[in-house]
This record gives structure tokens, sequence and C-alpha cells, in this order.
């Protein structure tokens, strides 16, 4: 490694989330904001979130059991 050309690593830096979860990881950022991490992830929570405009979602799902039937 050469010297005085890599920033300073911090191995106790902050990543704070906006669903208020805190995580201690290694990064050249002191501090860290994210939206979103594993904690409040649909993939990891199992909870999934669907924005439905206009009944898109149900039009969808309704044509894909149809087509299946």
């Amino acid at each position: 490694m050469k010297k005085d050309i890599h920033p300073e690593y911090f191995l106790n830096s902050k990543a704070k989330c906006a669903c208020g979860a805190e995580f201690e990881v290694g990064s050249i950022m002191k501090d860290i904001n994210v939206e979103i991490c594993s904690a409040c992830h649909p993939f990891y929570t199992g909870n999934e979130k669907v924005i439905d405009t206009a009944g898109r979602v149900e039009k969808f799902k309704a044509r894909m059991k149809a087509k299946k039937i």
C-alpha cells in the first residue's frame, strides 16, 4: 500500500437508517445515512409493500389468475 494516497478508514462508522436502525460498519465516512436497510427492506422483513394506483395491481393479478386457469 502506498503512503499518503488512501483515505482514512474508520472501523466503527455509524450507518443510520431512516427507520431508526443503527449499525456499525467499516467505511471511509464517519457517519452514513441511508433510506433503507435490512431491518426495514421488504426482502428481509417479509412484509410486502404495494403502492396501488388506480387498481393496476388487482387488474394484473386478475389477468394472471385468468391465464393460469
